[in-house]
């Protein structure tokens, strides 16, 4: 029988949990506000936005969004359907397709990233010391 205590948590750490959770749950209901402004579900805006960036392969597209590559492909096709994203041949290896954004997609995307002014609001009445400080702190929880 195990004899391994479980940690206890302190106040202080339930707070900043429970303040993270708040930060997520509004950035994903204001995500999901614009994404619906553009016609689009929050897949598929999540998609866009990952290919704004530059070509991806549909298999590690999966990955990205954690989901089935089937998933992804019924994503891509009413992208595509749009304008938004078209299919090309990996450069690499031909038989790999990748996932790229239209010029009209990019667009698209822009004006998502753009409309989301839950997060820069708040943040614009931080000093720039103060940013720096909650970036650095949020690389190394995630680097955890």
């Amino acid at each position: 029988m195990s004899t391994q205590k479980t940690p206890r948590i302190d106040p202080l750490t339930l707070e900043v949990v429970d303040l993270i959770g708040s930060v997520v749950a509004r950035y994903h209901e204001e995500y999901e506000e614009a994404a619906a402004e553009h016609a689009l579900t929050g897949a598929q805006a999540r998609l866009l936005g990952l290919l704004s960036m530059e070509p991806v392969p549909m298999r590690r597209l999966a990955q990205q969004l954690k989901c089935e590559p089937s998933n992804v492909t019924g994503i891509v096709d009413r992208l595509e359907a749009r304008g938004l994203v078209e299919r090309r041949p990996d450069p690499a290896d031909r038989r790999v397709k990748l996932a790229a954004a239209t010029a009209e997609g990019r667009t698209v995307a822009r004006g998502l990233r753009e409309s989301l002014n839950f997060a820069r609001e708040p943040l614009a009445g931080l000093s720039d010391e103060e940013r720096l400080a909650l970036r650095d702190l949020l690389r190394r929880m995630l680097d955890a």
